[in-house]
């Protein structure tokens, strides 16, 4: 059986992982990139931070983006979200305090989801910076919508 998920349904996904594929515009052209993202409740956002490159350089001229979080056992058994939404990038003692959240926020979802324990945030990250401060940034959702598949074999 394959059905939609509901909104709640949609945000437990969003609130219970912390890696998503991001997709964007660049040059016309359509990219998908993994990232590691911690949702904000508070805000219903979804909190990032990157280098400067080639993703935030096509967010600030395109801000429209998606984002895909998935959970899947099996080709039987997955569930399956798509996020809309608006990137805004942040700065300042915003951006410190926003980075904060998502560095505790995606440690606990760790340590609770894979019985790990983590001091730094570049255990989980796959970029480590060291003289400059990262881009942080919010995806303001728009639009939230899942579906899940349950079929026994």
């Amino acid at each position: 059986m394959i059905r939609h998920l509901n909104d709640n349904e949609c945000i437990r996904i969003l609130a219970n992982n912390y890696i998503g594929h991001l997709a964007y515009i660049y040059n016309g052209k359509p990219f998908i990139a993994p990232i590691t993202y911690f949702y904000d409740k508070n805000s219903n956002a979804i909190i990032g931070y990157s280098a400067e490159g080639h993703k935030v350089k096509a967010m600030r001229k395109h801000t429209a983006v998606s984002m895909g979080v998935s959970e899947i056992d099996s080709v039987n058994t997955w569930d399956s979200i798509l996020v809309h939404g608006h990137y805004q990038e942040l700065s300042g003692s915003e951006a410190k305090a926003h980075l904060h959240d998502f560095s505790l926020g995606v440690k606990d979802l760790i340590v609770r989801k894979e019985h790990r324990k983590l001091d730094f945030i570049s255990q989980f990250s796959s970029q480590i910076y060291k003289d400059d401060f990262p881009i942080i940034f919010l995806i303001k959702i728009d639009e939230i919508t899942g579906k899940m598949r349950r079929h026994k074999d």
